[in-house]
């Protein structure tokens, strides 16, 4: 082989291992990014699942509420 063509082969292997290099580097930034996002999701779903308990309740203490005042309606017609 000539010296050329080892030359060649040789700048060719350096930048095939930049970019091996580049892509890991990459690959975990995005496996960060999507840990971060995962983790946001869960608390977003968390929240989500508060809230729902929460009109659950506020839901059922107006219905409560909303008994309470029709009875002292039909004791106020009796």
């Amino acid at each position: 082989m000539s010296i050329e063509k080892m030359e060649k082969l040789e700048v060719r292997v350096r930048k095939l291992l930049d970019l091996v290099v580049e892509l890991r580097q990459d690959k975990s930034h995005l496996e960060q990014e999507l840990e971060s996002a995962r983790e946001h999701l869960a608390e977003q779903q968390d929240l989500s699942e508060g809230w729902e308990d929460e009109r659950t309740t506020i839901r059922s203490k107006i219905e409560k509420v909303l008994d309470e005042l029709e009875f002292l309606d039909r004791s106020n017609d009796s």
